[in-house]
């Protein structure tokens, strides 16, 4: 498993380069402060529960609590992580007779710090950010507000100083959950989706060849992402090949957001491969990717949200699952939490145990699969909750072969 110090020592070298989420509707993400493409979680074995020592008690409770959302930039609506850490934090208001969340989206990512701040203006007791993009900002204002409870959704590792605030040379000597008892980094594994989107794609599969393609070896989700997809195709299948590939070894352009490159790298992949199931995990180059496989005629599975939602038609023509974060659970549960005296600080892990990752709908390919798919799905789950099912190799969790 990757060391804490090998993980920020990762992190640090490639902050400094932009690149843009799992999911082409998910969070995209620049530099310094804020992130790697999917979030750059802990490379950690994902089945690990998340800790339970509680945050201090908020100002307000229950019904009292004001609950604002400040999203990354794009749209409130965009069937991505705006819009589902936006419902998460929508059904937790309603389940605690709270008003609806009001919402900012930034125009861009100079107004991060004042959409924050608008809250904290109107004396809110409970802020959730939307993505790791927004890390910096959150961390800064978690610091200067300690009694409103921060939540930010895919912004782990958290990495601060000795005074608690954001650490942009990553040398982390701080311990957050310390020094901001008031600040909750949600984050997911990766690789318990991408197992079970892995039954799906061998369970698709005629020509016992599936594939992925993710946006960088640096990236460790990607990397969970898709050793739990070659693991759970396995498991189903114990001779099917996998092959699987990265667009590229360093954290530029076409690594997340070249749809173009994207294209091209696929269709070169699947003619090169001969697969016949494809899973994307390079943010908008992903859905390059997904096009490469519509237009090949196989099959794609997406990733990080329901991308034959968010992506729509035609664009979603082939794809038969997305391996999820569901980061709409995820926010119910931190803000809920938080009403409840519950939410530990620091990075808080959501897996199979908490209902945070999962496979979507078949949708209109649901016919293609028969029950025992779904009986492998939910003996998979019930490994993964029991901490019983393996879903990452013994090189290494998030460690790129």
């Amino acid at each position: 498993m990757i060391t804490r110090t090998t993980r920020l020592g990762l992190l640090a070298a490639t902050l400094a380069i932009v690149a843009s989420a799992c999911s082409g509707a998910a969070t995209p993400v620049p530099s310094v402060a804020p992130s790697v493409a999917p979030s750059v979680a802990p490379s950690v074995a994902a089945s690990v529960a998340p800790s339970v020592a509680p945050s201090p008690s908020p100002a307000a409770s229950g019904s009292a609590l004001k609950i604002g959302v400040v999203t990354d930039i794009g749209t409130l609506n965009d069937k991505g992580y705006n819009e589902f850490s936006y419902k998460g934090a929508q059904d937790a208001a309603t389940a605690l007779g709270a008003g609806n969340p009001p919402s900012i989206v930034p125009k861009d990512a100079s107004e991060y710090k004042a959409s924050i701040q608008q809250f904290v203006d109107q004396k809110f007791n409970v802020i959730v950010t939307v993505g790791f993009n927004l890390t910096a900002d959150t961390v800064s204002a978690a610091k200067a507000n300690p009694t409103i409870h921060f939540v930010g959704v895919d912004q782990s590792p958290v990495c601060v100083d000795p005074t608690g605030a954001p650490d942009s040379k990553f040398a982390c000597k701080g311990d957050a959950k310390t020094l901001l008892p008031n600040y909750t980094s949600l984050y997911f594994a990766e690789d318990q989706a991408g197992y079970l989107a892995g039954i799906i794609a061998a369970s698709a599969s005629k020509a016992n060849i599936i594939g992925a393609i993710g946006g960088t070896t640096l990236c460790a989700p990607c990397v969970r992402y898709i050793q739990g997809y070659e693991l759970g195709a396995k498991s189903v299948k114990p001779s099917i090949v996998v092959k699987s590939s990265y667009v590229t070894r360093d954290f530029s352009n076409a690594a997340f957001n070249d749809p173009a490159g994207g294209k091209i790298f696929g269709d070169t992949f699947i003619k090169t491969n001969k697969v016949d199931v494809l899973f994307a995990v390079a943010g908008k180059t992903g859905n390059g990717i997904l096009e490469a496989a519509c237009a090949s005629k196989i099959y794609g599975v997406g990733v990080d949200v329901d991308q034959w939602s968010s992506l729509g038609a035609p664009a979603n023509a082939c794809i038969i699952t997305s391996a999820e974060k569901r980061v709409e659970s995820a926010v119910k549960q931190a803000v809920t939490g938080i009403a409840a005296g519950k939410l530990a600080a620091g990075d808080v892990l959501f897996n199979a145990a908490n209902e945070g990752i999962g496979a979507s709908d078949f949708h209109d390919k649901a016919s293609m699969f028969g029950p025992e798919v779904k009986a492998a799905l939910d003996a998979a789950l019930a490994g993964m909750k029991a901490g019983t099912l393996k879903t990452c190799p013994d090189t290494g969790c998030g460690v790129a072969k």
